[in-house]
């Protein structure tokens, strides 16, 4: 009887706690399916029936509007933008975090911990600090509206990728390095041969993460970009909003659905090495 009872309380426990589940999950995606939901559904039947999660009429009109754009460009040339800007910023990231976690984790210099500690301390800095000064620096260089501060900027590795990155890399046995300097290789050999191919995990993590933010980043293309042909989708969704005239929500609401298809992807492809990287690197707990 004892052991029944230790079994229905297991099952009772299990129930209870995929429920909670469930439940919780509910609330978290929720406003992605209202966004969904949003999408497909008239301009009045928006927001007279916004506790509805089903359309009353699937109107798929609203992503062929929303697609055709604004002043000739569609949003596939929006979307083309956005890749462009997250891919080549992802790469430049990517590389640059790695040989800079390579520089701090395995060659010994004058100051590096000190400097290490400099690079640490830059995370406590709020980009509100940095606006000004940047954007005074980008115009006086006539980089204004143009893909340029949102891509270089990505060359110079973001400290908390380097920091994920170099904990990985504590993980990777010296002795490999060793043996490698007495076959006769030298530190880019070393990196190239070495650590490269085992940074794996950590290089996928972090660059899922660096798309996401470059993806979704609305404030640094609202403050470079000024002509309407180079705008990445997260700023053309705003020409939806027109105070002059009525706002085509159901448009609106449709390219945002469209604008998570990439990232929601990326994330699925990727998501058992984005859960290794983190979990073999110093932001595990």
């Amino acid at each position: 009887m004892h052991i029944h009872s230790i079994k229905r309380q297991q099952r009772l426990g299990s129930v209870s706690y995929h429920i909670f589940v469930i439940i919780l999950g509910f609330f978290v995606f929720y406003p992605v399916l209202w966004l969904i939901a949003s999408s497909l559904k008239g301009h009045t039947e928006i927001f007279q029936k916004a506790h509805s999660l089903i359309p009353s009429q699937l109107l798929w009109e609203n992503y062929v509007e929303g697609w055709r754009g604004f002043g000739g460009n569609t949003f596939g040339r929006f979307f083309s933008n956005s890749l462009f800007i997250s891919t080549v910023s992802t790469a430049g990231q990517l590389a640059a975090a790695a040989l800079t976690a390579f520089g701090f984790s395995r060659v010994k210099f004058v100051g590096r911990k000190f400097w290490f500690g400099i690079m640490i301390a830059t995370l406590l800095l709020p980009n509100q600090v940095l606006m000004i000064p940047r954007y005074i620096l980008f115009n006086q260089i006539r980089w204004i509206d143009s893909y340029k501060p949102l891509i270089i900027p990505h060359f110079f590795a973001a400290p908390f990728f380097v920091f994920l990155i170099i904990q990985f890399i504590y993980g990777i046995p010296r002795e490999l390095d060793e043996a490698a300097t007495i076959d006769g290789c030298g530190k880019f050999s070393i990196f190239y041969r070495i650590i490269l191919p085992n940074l794996k995990p950590p290089l996928i993590s972090a660059g899922i993460f660096s798309f996401y933010w470059t993806w979704n980043d609305f404030f640094g293309p609202l403050l470079y970009i000024q002509t309407v042909e180079k705008y990445p989708a997260s700023l053309a969704l705003q020409l939806f909003s027109d105070p002059n005239s009525v706002t085509n929500w159901g448009g609106l609401f449709a390219m945002a659905t469209l604008s998570l298809v990439p990232v929601f992807l990326i994330f699925l492809s990727f998501q058992r090495h984005l859960v290794e990287g983190i979990s073999t690197t110093g932001l595990k707990g």
